[in-house]
């Protein structure tokens, strides 16, 4: 589990470089709504503050159910703020980013070539042939 944890983190930095993050629930849900065929790969997370947000918890289950329905990856991480630092604290307006989901996106004319994205793909198809339909992973620390 740590080799996906490491292979997120890769993922992340990657597809950030390349701009093709969408980062929150909202901005996910409106990029699925109008172009679902981009989304190459799903992150949900969530920590203790947010486990009984029940609001946030109907979210991540209709975010599921579509990316299970469109053939999207998906994982759950369990440490928010560890994402915020991979991926920088603020958004462009000073504001803590909103990290509960968080969506991997192809380039406009093709698909993203990454081999941390084929190794995480890998480990959720490993997973779906145990039942484990939403994998959870462990981030590395800094």
């Amino acid at each position: 589990m740590q080799c996906a944890g490491k292979a997120l983190e890769e993922l992340l930095v990657s597809a950030e470089s390349q701009e093709c993050l969408t980062v929150g629930v909202y901005e996910s849900a409106k990029l699925m709504n109008v172009d679902p065929d981009c989304v190459a790969f799903c992150v949900l997370a969530t920590d203790e503050a947010y486990e009984g947000d029940i609001a946030l918890q109907i979210h991540f289950t209709l975010i599921q159910a579509f990316c299970f329905d469109n053939g999207i990856d998906i994982v759950r991480v369990n440490d928010t703020q560890r994402l915020a630092e991979i991926l920088g604290n603020t958004d462009e307006s000073g504001e803590p980013k909103d990290v509960h989901c968080i969506l991997i996106t192809n380039p406009s004319e093709d698909t993203l070539d990454d081999p941390a994205l084929e190794k995480l793909s890998l480990f959720c198809e490993e997973c779906r042939s145990f039942n484990e339909w939403v994998p959870a992973i462990t981030l590395p620390e800094r």
